[in-house]
Order: structure tokens, then sequence, then C-alpha cells
């Protein structure tokens, strides 16, 4: 399988950009300057490429604010260090975007060296992996520009030479600990480089430096030893920062979720069906005083990292929901009835009596049980679902001791543990089942595998996940990332070590099941977030249906509380509240069709007046592009030219280290600088994909044709969005749709489309079925919707309803567009209508106070119903504007 990367996600591409525009006025032919390392004594002299920065930090700090203040993000007094921190969500492409920026900067800068920092083995596989399997992606959307990356290797320390002396895009890939310390052979003195230190390569090359995951790269020592890099500027890439230093780009978990860009959470919790043991308590002692007697119990409760184990004193009358500070499994039945000293027990106010020394509610190997089986009866019926769409389904077990899974004899030979034992008989007796029976291919033996490290003699064995016995695990991890999205490879449940969490990001993980016979310390978003990822089918392309983006967490503990963690976690981390977004599973309803609808003449009349399909051009006057564009142009603000950083450095080599001497460095403005004008028609070009000659007329009619040679870099990139935006404005204006010959939205797409939703205030409850094609609820998105739902079902006028499926999309200049309703009207005479509900606040829909991007494709809307001579299209914020519209 190849995964498809999608070029044109605007979220990326605003992360991109966030970076891009930093060094806006940043002359493209002044980023790069050679340099050479001169050894003394020696007739060796290497020449090298580095980065140039020459805008000023004045000019740096002002297109910092200008990105913030886009991005609707706290402002920037300062430019603390040169680093700029990046938010991005697990699962949302964030190895895709750093990788990209490194293209884009070249692009627009000729910035040429970079340097990913990562914090362990799995992220640097991870890394490595992504610039494997992006590189062709990469290579069409750029030319094909030279592109040369390695991983540093301390065993092969001359290849830094290359990443110096290299005119190309070269990229260093390095863990943190290969570099922070004063013993690591890149810093230490090298015999293969005449006794230097092979760090000064790097060094002197000025690299942009990208940091993954840099919340695990705080500490003092790890902070000097980046910096001692000699970066350009620090781009800092993560989900999770400790300290967001400049931050210019923010994708949170709630925004993620929302834009529905990581797949949806739902918790299946195995503690609920167990109602006596859903509640850990372990009587420690039982001790009388003169006084009172007291017992001494060990009780799960609630903190900032997550669900512990604590030991609580307790006396009669305590209720254990308080002291575990609102767990939910003991908000029933735990109040502390009695005390016995002379018997060693205690009863509970659920009848339960238990002894000193025993426990209720421990992770028994029932509950484990439990847990798979749970997990193989969803897995099986996601994979019965989504068979036929070609998407393959995957399940990950964690598991905190490998003998549980593989064990072996006094001989060393590997024999079956207990979850291995449990799996096979668990699957064998369910894919029995005449409901499966269809998934019985393979070989119980062939579905399941396990991925954990290995001893010198290749027994499987526990590891912390920082060893060098984890390389080779994570290197298989990655290289079997699209062997296992085969849908024709048997191996579906995948066994790995709680410690390896951080290699399993698989895009096709639909379950994930943590079996640990101690509490497990891995925080939920570690956990949930091996799976966030959207599915991809066979072919490898990203599926956006949210029916089929569904992460099932099944958890050894209420839904409740891993919730209530969860949405603590993000709170925590974000400042954000994540309430309501995590699913119980027992709370997912099917959105069931009405028998019979498709034969109903009142669905027909409208149904049958909006199925054809269409196709659009855009027609818009070259001449009228060239005017506007010229004006957007000539209202642009003012140019200024550039503050210049001018440096001149000279690096010289000794036997007694590096010295580095400054042979001139000024900042000034350059109002009267002669730059080497770039191919300014050539850039505008490539970025709005008009003619040369219409760009040329444009920025001639603009009359600021001359601020090309006070700040060329800073010219072209505005100059390039004006052009931009005006033609977006003029093509949507003079969209015109036409029918495509027979071509129209099948009607078995309904039966296709078998839709799960959760029930949320929005949901609608369907009373009078009879009026729509819906048999019981209607899924909607917003309060807006649900009203008009129910005006709908009440309302005389409407005869029949409905919410138009997320199939049903119109194609246009800017992406697909799904109107909200088919209605059909009858008052004094039929009309049909197509209705787009919107809130503006105003008695009517203001248009004007829509985002730009809703207020083109409603243009977009009524474009394409202009062809359909029955159907009246309507932007309504109520069903009684439909009717006023009628008068």
């Amino acid at each position: 399988m190849i995964l498809h990367f999608e070029p044109n996600l605007q979220f990326q591409l605003d992360a991109i950009n966030s970076v891009v525009h930093l060094f806006e006025g940043q002359p493209m032919e002044e980023s790069i300057m050679d340099f050479n390392l001169q050894e003394k004594g020696t007739f060796d002299f290497v020449d090298g490429v580095a980065n140039r920065l020459l805008i000023s930090d004045e000019q740096l700090l002002s297109n910092l604010q200008k990105v913030q203040e886009e991005n609707e993000i706290s402002i920037s007094s300062n430019l603390n260090g040169m680093n700029f921190s990046i938010e991005m969500e697990t699962g949302t492409g964030k190895t895709y975007v750093y990788l990209r920026t490194i293209y884009e900067l070249n692009k627009q800068y000729s910035f040429k060296k970079f340097v990913i920092v990562v914090p362990s083995v799995a992220i640097r596989e991870g890394a490595l992996k992504n610039l494997e399997i992006t590189h062709k992606h990469f290579q069409n959307l750029y030319d094909h520009i030279p592109v040369h990356y390695q991983v540093y290797d301390s065993g092969k320390i001359s290849a830094l030479r290359g990443f110096a002396t290299g005119n190309n895009i070269e990229i260093l890939v390095i863990n943190i600990d290969a570099f922070a310390k004063d013993e690591n052979i890149i810093n230490k003195p090298n015999d293969k480089l005449n006794g230097k230190l092979p760090i000064e390569f790097i060094r002197s090359a000025n690299p942009i430096v990208i940091v993954d995951e840099p919340q695990n790269m705080e500490t003092d020592k790890r902070k000097t030893a980046i910096d001692n890099l000699n970066p350009l500027c620090t781009l800092r890439y993560s989900a999770t920062h400790k300290n967001t230093y400049n931050l210019i780009y923010s994708l949170n978990p709630v925004k993620a979720y929302d834009l529905g860009l990581v797949k949806q959470i739902e918790v299946d919790s195995v503690i609920e069906e167990n109602s006596s043991n859903d509640a850990f308590v372990a009587v420690e002692t039982i001790t009388p005083t003169k006084t009172k007697v007291t017992a001494k119990l060990s009780i799960h409760i609630n903190d900032k990292n997550g669900v512990t184990k604590k030991s609580v004193t307790v006396k009669a009358g305590d209720d254990l929901y308080k002291l575990s500070k609102e767990r939910e499994v003991y908000r029933n039945g735990y109040i502390v009835e009695e005390i016995d000293a002379s018997n060693q027990c205690i009863s509970l106010s659920n009848g339960n009596v238990l002894y000193a020394g025993t426990t209720q509610g421990a992770l028994t190997d029932e509950v484990m049980k439990f847990q798979m089986q749970k997990t193989i009866e969803e897995h099986l019926k996601k994979e019965l679902k989504l068979q036929s769409k070609g998407i393959k389904v995957l399940s990950l077990f964690f598991i905190d001791r490998v003998a549980n899974y593989r064990q072996y004899t006094q001989d060393d030979n590997p024999e079956q543990g207990k979850f291995a034992r449990w799996f096979e008989e668990i699957y064998t007796e369910l894919i029995q089942k005449n409901a499966y029976k269809t998934l019985n291919r393979y070989d119980v033996a062939a579905i399941h595998n396990g991925y954990f490290s290995q001893d010198k003699k290749g027994k499987l064995k526990d590891t912390s996940g920082e060893t060098l016995a984890d390389d080779d695990t994570y290197s298989l991890i990655m290289k079997d990332k699209e062997k296992l999205l085969n849908i024709n490879n048997p191996l579906r449940f995948i066994f790995s070590h709680s410690a390896l969490r951080e290699g399993w990001d698989n895009p096709n993980v639909f379950q994930i099941c943590t079996l640990n016979e101690t509490k497990s310390e891995m925080k939920k978003r570690q956990e949930i977030g091996r799976g966030l990822r959207l599915a991809v089918d066979s072919e490898g392309k990203r599926i956006y249906d949210s029916n089929v983006n569904r992460l099932t967490v099944i958890a050894n503990e209420a839904y409740g509380d891993f919730a209530k963690a969860l949405q603590q976690e993000i709170e925590d981390d974000f400042g954000v509240e994540f309430k309501g977004r995590i699913k119980n599973k027992r709370e997912r309803v099917s959105v069931k069709y009405r028998k019979g609808f498709e034969a109903d003449p009142k669905f027909l009349e409208i149904w049958n007046r909006i199925r054809k399909k269409t196709t659009y051009r855009v027609n818009y006057s070259t001449d009228e592009l060239i005017r506007q564009a010229s004006k957007a142009i000539k209202e642009l603000p003012i140019i200024s030219a550039p503050s210049i950083r001018s440096t001149k450095v000279n690096i010289t080599m000794t036997d007694q280290g590096v010295e580095t001497s400054y042979l001139g460095d000024k900042i000034e403005s350059y109002g009267n600088y002669k730059w080497d004008i770039p191919d300014i028609l050539g850039n505008i070009q490539n970025r709005t994909e008009l003619t040369r000659h219409a760009i040329l007329q444009i920025l001639q009619l603009s009359g600021r044709i001359n601020d090309i040679f006070i700040n060329p870099q800073l010219f072209m990139d505005l100059a390039s969005q004006a052009i931009r935006r005006t033609l977006n404005d003029l093509m949507i204006n003079g969209i015109k749709y036409q029918k495509i010959g027979g071509e129209e939205y099948e009607m078995r797409l309904f039966e296709g489309q078998e839709l799960e939703i959760y029930l949320n205030d929005f949901s609608f409850k369907v009373s009078d079925a009879s009026k729509t094609i819906y048999e019981q609820c209607v899924p909607l998105d917003s309060e807006t919707e649900n009203q008009f739902a129910r005006d709908c079902e009440s309302s005389e006028q409407i005869k029949f309803y409905f919410k138009l499926p997320n199939w049903f999309t119109i194609p246009t200049p800017i992406g697909l567009y799904n109107p909200d309703w088919a209605i059909v009207f009858e008052d004094d005479k039929k009309i049909y209508f197509v209705a787009e509900t919107k809130n503006t606040g105003t008695k009517s829909v203001d248009l004007s106070r829509l985002r730009d991007v809703e207020q083109q494709k409603i243009k977009c809307g009524k474009a394409h119903f202009k062809q359909f001579d029955e159907i009246e299209y309507r932007v309504v914020s109520s069903v009684g504007e439909l009717a006023e519209s009628d008068l």
C-alpha cells in the first residue's frame, strides 16, 4: 500500500504559513552564505553553505505579532530567543507539517540547512519513516528539488561534513541524548576530523532547528544543548507543550475534534456491567482505640495525574465517594456503615462485608477476559461493516508484562501466555457465530501477534521503551505500518508493551484496550493518542466519514471516571474544556430510515427535482481581474525597506578548539540597497496560476511596481495574496453550473450509509415520521437546526422535510458544499425548497456577518439550484422565513 497525502488541507497550510510568514521581507537570494572551516597547520579547507538571516529583530517581531493576530493568539512582546511554538493535536499531521515547512522555507527564502531534534527512539523512527513515505509526494509538489536527509550516527561521524558542505536541502535527524552531554562523541575531538569537534559542522551551517515533542527537552542542560547548535531559529512542534514560547499556531484537542480532524472517542466500560465488583476497596488494617474504631483502606482516588491508588483512614459514616474525590464508581453504596474490630471486618451500605486483608474490585482475570471479549466483539462488528469500503480494522492491546502474552520453557522454547490463550479461545468462539462467518478467512494464529523488544537470544522481554533493545522494535513497528494497513494481510490484533506506546499511531487502529494487572499509569491522552488519526482505505486515501472514524477505548474503569480524567488532562494542558466530547458506547444509537420512505410520493416529489448532479465553469473577464487586482495592490499598505543585519564571520579550527571572529556586524535600513531582483512574474505565477502577461499588466496598472526595488520579497508575498483574493471573488461571482447528462445522486446511497450517533441536546426526536425519512431521530449540529426541525414537524405548511445526507455535495472552486434541508412547502401553492440554516443573531440572516468561505459557498449553492426550475434556494434562520419568502 502507498499512503496518499493531501496537499490542500487548510489547517495544515495555515500551520505551515504561520512559520513562513515569520520571515516576510527576507530576500531569497541573500539567505545563503558560503563559509570555510580553516584548520591551522594544514592545507585542508572545508567549504560550507550556511543559512543567513538578514531581516532585523524589529522586522521579525513585527511579523511574529502579525501572525499571532491573524491566528487569534496572545501577542508576544519579544522574540524569546528566536523560539517559536506550533501546537497541533495528535493525529493531525504534525510531522507532515514540519517536513513540508522545510520545503516551503526553501522555496520562499532558499534556506537549506535543517536539524530535527527528537527526544526518543520512537519519535526518531517516526520522523525517519515520514521522511521516507512523503518524499515522492513532496518531490511532486516542489519540482523535484534535490533533498538529502540522514540520521545522526556516532559511528559515522564524518557524514556531518556532507551536512555542512551540501548545497541542496540538508536535513539531519538527531536524538537529544546524542549531543546533550560533554562526553558525547559529537562534542569530543575526533581523529577522523583531524582532532576537531564534529558538532562544529552543524553549528557553522546556522541551521533552522525543528524540535519534535519539546516538552521532553525542557531541562536546562537540554535547552543549552539545543542553543549550542547555533540555530537561526528554533521551531517547536507538539500537542502537549510544557512551555509555549512565542506560540504562532494552535490546533488544540477541542478544535481538532470539532473540525472532524481526528476520530470520535467512545468508551466501553467493562466495570459498569459488573456492579458488585465495580469499585476497588482493599481492607489493610482495622484498629480499635479507647474512643473509636478506624480502618485503613486502599481505594482509587481522582487526582491531577489521573486515577491513583491511595490509603485512607475511615470511621463509621465516611463516604468513599467523597474520599475518592468523587470517583463515579463509589457514588452509590459505599458509605462505611460499621467497622467490627472483634471480627476484623467492615460493612458497606451496599451490603458487602469485607474482612482485613481482602480486596474487592481488583482487576481480576475475569475482568480482563471480559475486556478482551468486548474488544474482539467491537472489532468484528466494525470489520463486518467496513470491509466493503476497503478499510482494514486494527485493534491494539497494551499489556504491562510480556509473560502474559509469550512465555518460555526451561529450554527457551516459546509458548503462549494467558492473554494469547484467552484471545484464541474467545476469537474462535465468536467467529463461529453466523453474523461473523464471512470474516473467518484466516487461521486464528495468523490474526494476532506481539511487538516486543528482544534479548540476545531472541526472547521477548519487558523494557522501559527507552533502551537500546527497543530500537529494533520501533523500527519494526514503523516498517510494518503499510503492511498492517493491507486488507489482505491477516494480522488484525496487535499486542504491545505499554512502554512502547509512542510508536503506535497507525490510522486504522479502531479499538484500544489496556490489560494491566497493576493500575495503568498511562495518561488518557497518551492512551487514546495511538488511535486518533483518521482512517485510510485500501488505496491509502484518508476517510472523512464520522460514522467510520470512531475510536473505542475498552476501559477497566467507569465511563464517568475515564471521561473526567481525560477532560481534566486536557483542561490542565490547554485551559479549554473537552466536556461532552467523550462518548459512552452504551449510548450509541442507530439512525434508522423509515421503512418504505423511498416510495413515499412526498419524498419523491422533491428528490426527483434535486437529484441531478452538476459541474461548473467559471466565467470572468480578464480585464476585470486586472482592474480589480491592480486596485487591491494599489491599496496595499506602504512597503518599507527591510532592516538588514549584515554579518561577516570567520571560523578557525585549531588544536585548542574552535575560534570564532566577527569580521563585521551592523544593522541598518537600506532604503537604496540594490537587491538581486528575483523572477517576480514567475514567483507570482506559481502562487496564482495566472499568465505572466496578465500579472505584468496588474503590476503596471497598480502603480506600485517600484516597490519591488524597495523590498522584493515582501512585495511578492503581499501582491500574490491580493491577486488570489480577487481571483477567488471573481470566480465565485461568475460561476455557472450545468447538469451532467444522466448523472444523479443514487438512491442506494441512503441504504449504504448506516449512521450511528450519540444523542445530544441538538438531536431531534421524531414524533411524526410520515413527514420525513427518519424513523426515530435526526442527527443535528446546532440549536438553530434543532428548532428548525421542530418547526418543520409542527408546521401545517411543511408537508415533508429531511436533512440532506453528507454525500449530497455540490462542487465549488473552494471545496465541496453540503446544503442543509430539502422541504416541500404548501400554502396557496406548492413550493420545493432547499434551505441553508444560519443564525447571525438578527431577525433574518445577515450574510455579511458570515465568514467569507460561508458566503462564497452560499453563492455557489444559489448558482447550482438556478439550474433546477422548480427549486427555491433560501438561506434562513427559521421556518417562518420560508413562508415570508413566498409573499
